[in-house]
């Protein structure tokens, strides 16, 4: 909980909030739903048009008595920046308070420099937006990373990394704190894709879904009754690294049968290579750069274009996913599932045959309502994660901070005040 020092910020604060999340509002609206006094405000209104935080937008349409001059919260007032990566691909972006995406940037990941290359890059990126969209740090709320490693968010640092192998204990909350002078959130990408899945995707704010994030790894992001679960070392939703099968391919995480190595990006890719070598034929084999330049999205592709190789390949995707859902699906009970947009380029089939799968293997109980979708926002979901969840720590409603001489050795003072009771923005 935030806090800040005098009674009129806070109260400054409620109206913004109460109007960015029920507007357009009149004052007599502002007045009912907090229990502020009319003078009070009006004069914070009239502070909140002078900072164009608050904008005038009409008059109430009510069929009896005066109409009411309508507020309605600014969106482009400030902006949040987000960045994700993962051992693809750097994406930067600027949105608004909404938040919708005003503009974006994105370049391949530079990981043959190592751990300071790859920060260098990320800083570089966002200096780089910055300039181009004519953006200064001062109109920034926050900035927000999505990070593909295991992430400590509370103290800022990405602790491990089995996709990028140098990537680990890095202070980038500390690193771009210094240098943008803004607050900093570090989230995994993988939760940061399922907050913005549960808002403004398929989610339809469900208490209880999982998301599953495809590629390299294999992650989940658990929102269970509303909240997003992390766990007591971070590791909440590590699903790339639940064990699958005895005995089977090692895992970067240096355990055996992992469902990352049995199906993630890189064994899907081998699978098939080795297939060609072998003598297979699929239409893969002619990607430009050769065999080894063959990609995961390539094979989910040629599997809906009806390739055999990669159907046959596809096909143990979506058998071992399936089970290793329907434990997710024991375990947690979710109404949903949402699946990694990018693998609906292998065709409806695969999220029927993956439904097939959970519904065999999982408890009755635990699938009984269940829904499996695809996500709805594709790359740009992880930005958008970010940007809600730093909007939503921006617009928390602060709690009063009160001087010492009224804390120690003082009861409080029944009634002191007129705060309203804290209303939560939306989330």
């Amino acid at each position: 909980m935030k806090h800040v020092k005098t009674k009129s910020e806070r109260d400054k604060l409620v109206i913004e909030s109460v109007v960015r999340r029920f507007g357009p509002l009149s004052r007599v609206d502002i007045r009912d739903m907090t229990n502020l006094r009319p003078s009070t405000i009006s004069s914070l209104v009239q502070e909140l048009l002078g900072e164009d935080r608050l904008r005038e937008v009409g008059r109430s349409n009510n069929p009896m008595g005066r109409k009411q001059v309508l507020l309605q919260f600014n969106e482009q007032y400030k902006h949040v920046l987000g960045i994700e990566f993962d051992d693809e691909t750097v994406l930067v972006t600027l949105t608004d308070l909404h938040p919708r995406i005003k503009s974006s940037l994105r370049e391949s990941a530079y990981l043959t420099g190592g751990a300071d290359g790859l920060v260098r890059q990320l800083m570089e990126c966002t200096k780089k937006l910055l300039r181009r969209s004519k953006i200064d740090v001062r109109d920034l709320v926050g900035l927000g990373i999505a990070d593909p490693g295991l992430v400590d968010t509370r103290n800022g640092i990405t602790l491990t990394s089995t996709t990028i192998d140098f990537w680990k204990d890095i202070p980038l909350r500390e690193i771009f704190e210094k240098a943008f002078g803004v607050p900093v959130l570090l989230e995994s990408k993988t939760r940061a894709r399922a907050i913005a899945e549960r808002v403004q995707g398929v989610g339809n704010m469900v208490s209880d879904m999982v998301y599953v994030d495809y590629g390299a790894g294999i992650g989940a992001g658990l929102i269970l009754e509303g909240r997003l679960v992390r766990g007591h070392g971070w590791s909440a939703g590590e699903f790339g690294h639940t064990h699958i099968v005895q005995d089977g391919p090692a895992c970067n995480c240096g355990s055996f049968g992992c469902l990352e190595a049995l199906v993630g990006a890189a064994a899907v890719e081998a699978r098939v290579r080795k297939a060609i070598a072998e003598g297979g034929r699929s239409s893969v084999a002619s990607v430009e750069g050769g065999a080894e330049q063959i990609t995961v999205w390539d094979i989910l592709t040629a599997a809906a274009e009806g390739d055999k190789i990669c159907l046959a390949i596809v096909e143990q995707v979506q058998n071992y996913l399936g089970v290793g859902l329907a434990n997710l699906a024991n375990l947690f009970n979710p109404s949903m599932i949402v699946l990694d947009q990018r693998l609906a380029l292998a065709g409806p089939d695969l999220l029927e045959q993956i439904t097939r799968v959970i519904k065999r293997q999982a408890l009755a109980q635990a699938t009984q309502d269940l829904s499996v979708q695809f996500a709805k926002l594709g790359d740009d979901a992880g930005v958008l994660g970010l940007a809600l969840m730093i909007l939503e720590r921006h617009f928390e409603i602060p709690a009063l901070k009160l001087p010492k001489f009224m804390i120690e050795g003082t009861a409080p003072v029944p009634g002191h005040g007129e705060i309203a009771e804290p209303v939560s923005p939306a989330t």
